[in-house]
């Protein structure tokens, strides 16, 4: 029996948001996915799009409740990071008020209609409009903390970060640690970055997605193929890297006096070139080596780095 697709607007927070519901023909998980939390993090948004209309010729087991694009006001307004009704980040105000400001309640009708009665959640991200990040899931400690644990090395992306409760936090507000207080398995994946639409972070949510539907077993006869082709690096800790002053990291050679070129810095260092916003922007020959969000992972894998040769300036590098 085939799949039933239910395509229709929810009211959160006074805005109609676009929601899509697979029901299988047996009984099964709920599994609910979000995209579009951020307004410029175009990737998961279009792989949950192109996801739901593939699973609509599949066999499924329970149900699917996916929302492509959540946050509409940042999208519409292309605006990164934050509603700019109210200048919030949204993934930082979960669960939500829903008597706040249209940031928290939006957060809170989320979490009330969308996540609540969740048997899992996804919340699929990117780097957003200026940043550049190398692709991580992302779960919470709490009473569902091993399941969550075991989807987001499913989703099979290089890096899983375990993120503990308290002051040392550096993400809170967020919908996978709103779902795991009350239980719910639930991580944060993210691929993708720099307002782009890359078929590589498309194809990487879709696979993952897909891992996650046969991990839950909502997917009938998956292959085994779908279990990731390596394991990940795990990491304790989500570090942010500050700077009090405008400028950008740039590798390269050291230059003497006389225009000659030394011996560049050994593989991990950088140079730090300080520069008003308005200076010119070059990268100096080399291999980029700028370390990103993460730390340094495991298992041999290298500091996380963009794929090119600039980052946006520190003062750019908003929380996720």
């Amino acid at each position: 029996m085939p799949t039933k697709t239910l395509r229709r607007t929810l009211q959160l927070a006074g805005l109609e948001v676009p929601v899509v519901e697979l029901t299988g023909a047996q009984d099964g998980p709920r599994l609910t996915v979000l995209a579009g939390v951020h307004g410029c993090e175009y990737a998961p948004m279009a792989a949950v799009r192109r996801w739901v209309r593939a699973l609509a010729g599949r066999d499924l087991r329970g149900r699917v409740v996916a929302v492509p694009v959540l946050n509409l006001p940042a999208f519409r307004a292309r605006s990164p990071f934050v509603v700019p009704d109210d200048g919030k980040n949204l993934n930082r105000c979960f669960p939500g008020d829903p008597d706040g400001s249209l940031a928290e309640r939006l957060a809170h009708a989320a979490f009330t209609q969308l996540i609540t009665g969740s048997d899992a959640l996804v919340d699929a991200h990117a780097g957003d409009l200026v940043e550049a990040l190398e692709p991580f899931a992302l779960y919470d400690a709490g009473p569902a903390e091993a399941r969550a644990r075991e989807l987001a090395i499913a989703y099979g992306l290089g890096y899983v970060i375990r993120q503990e409760p308290g002051p040392d936090r550096a993400v809170g507000g967020t919908s996978s640690a709103a779902a795991a207080s009350i239980g719910i398995p639930a991580i944060i994946a993210e691929a993708g970055g720099c307002g782009l639409v890359q078929q590589a972070a498309v194809d990487a949510h879709i696979r993952g997605l897909d891992r996650l539907l046969a991990r839950l077993g909502m997917a009938p006869g998956a292959a085994e193929s779908t279990a990731p082709e390596r394991p990940p690096a795990h990491l304790r800790r989500f570090l942010w890297l500050r700077s009090d002053d405008a400028g950008w990291w740039e590798p390269g050679r050291r230059t003497g006096r006389d225009g000659s070129r030394g011996p560049g810095p050994r593989d991990g260092q950088q140079h730090r070139r300080g520069g008003r916003p308005a200076d010119r922007h070059r990268a100096r020959g080399g291999r980029p080596h700028v370390r990103d969000e993460l730390p340094r992972g495991g298992g041999g894998r290298p500091a996380a780095r963009p794929g090119r040769g600039l980052r946006p300036l520190p003062f750019m590098r908003t929380r996720r």
